[in-house]
C-alpha cells in the first residue's frame, strides 16, 4: 500500500528524467556539425588530395570586407562568403564587390536567428529573404546555406531537404569561442587543417580585427604545406 501511495510521485519522476534526457539529446543534435533530422549536411569532405575550403561568416561589414577581399586577391584564393540579408541590404556594394571577385556567396539568414524552436514560416523568410539580396549582388551560382550558430534541429532541415539544399558546416573554427589572438588563431587552423577541411573563420566586424590579422599568415602557411584552397561547391565536388 506504501508503494501505491508513492506510485504517482515515482511516475512524475521518471516523466521529469525522460524530460530532461530528450531535450538534453534535441540539443546535442541542434549543435551537432555532423547530424540533422532531415537532408545532407556537410562539415568536411573525405579526400587525399590537399584542398580545403575557407570560408567567411556574417557580414558584408565595411570593416572587414575590403580587407579580406584585398588578401585574398593578392593571395590568388577563390573563398565561400555566408553573408546575411540584412547586412546585403545594408551594404549592397561590398556584396557586388565579393561577387564580381569571383568568390563564392552563401546564405547566413537575414537577421542571424537561431534555427531553432522556429516556425517553418520564418525559415521561408529568413532563408529567401537573403536569396533574394544575394542574387542582387550578381552572384549567379548554387547558393548554399550556413545556419547562424550552427544551430538547427527540424524546420530549417526539413525546408533545405525539400528544396535539395545542403547544409554547410565546418570542421576548423579557431575563432567562435572568446577572444583568442591573431596567433591562436593561426596556430588552432593550422593544427587543425587536414585534407578536405572547411575552415570557418569571422573577418568581418570592427571586433574581429585579429582574425583579419591571421588570415594572411594562415594562407601562406597552408600554402606552404601544399594546400590548394577551393570554394564549398568546388570542395564538394571532390566528394
Amino acid at each position: 500500500m506504501k508503494w501505491l501511495r508513492r506510485k504517482p510521485t515515482i511516475i512524475t519522476a521518471i516523466s521529469l528524467v525522460v524530460v530532461l534526457t530528450a531535450a538534453v539529446v534535441l540539443w546535442n543534435v541542434s549543435s551537432s556539425r555532423t547530424f540533422q533530422f532531415f537532408g545532407e549536411l556537410v562539415d568536411r569532405v573525405e579526400t587525399n588530395e590537399k584542398v580545403v575550403a575557407l570560408s567567411f561568416d556574417d557580414g558584408p561589414d565595411p570593416a572587414g570586407a575590403q580587407y579580406v577581399l584585398d588578401t585574398l586577391a593578392a593571395e590568388q584564393v577563390q573563398a565561400t562568403f555566408f553573408l546575411m540579408g540584412r547586412d546585403l541590404a545594408k551594404y549592397p556594394d561590398l556584396g557586388k564587390k565579393i561577387a564580381a571577385a569571383g568568390h563564392e556567396i552563401g546564405n547566413h539568414t537575414y537577421n542571424h536567428q537561431r534555427m531553432v524552436g522556429v516556425l517553418p514560416s520564418t525559415v521561408v523568410k529568413e532563408v529567401e529573404d537573403t536569396d533574394a539580396e544575394i542574387r542582387k549582388t550578381g552572384y549567379q551560382g548554387d547558393i548554399h546555406f550556413r545556419p547562424p550558430n550552427g544551430k538547427k534541429l527540424f524546420a530549417l532541415p526539413h525546408y533545405l531537404s525539400e528544396h535539395n539544399r545542403k547544409t554547410i558546416m565546418w570542421d576548423v573554427e579557431p575563432d567562435s569561442a572568446g577572444t583568442p589572438t591573431a596567433q591562436q588563431i593561426e596556430r588552432e587552423t593550422l593544427d587543425r587543417t587536414k585534407p578536405g577541411s572547411i575552415i570557418l573563420l569571422h573577418p568581418m566586424y570592427v571586433t574581429r580585427n585579429d582574425t583579419r590579422q591571421a588570415l594572411k599568415p594562415i594562407i601562406a602557411k597552408l600554402k606552404e604545406r601544399g594546400f590548394r584552397f577551393v570554394t564549398v561547391s568546388a570542395l564538394l565536388d571532390q566528394a
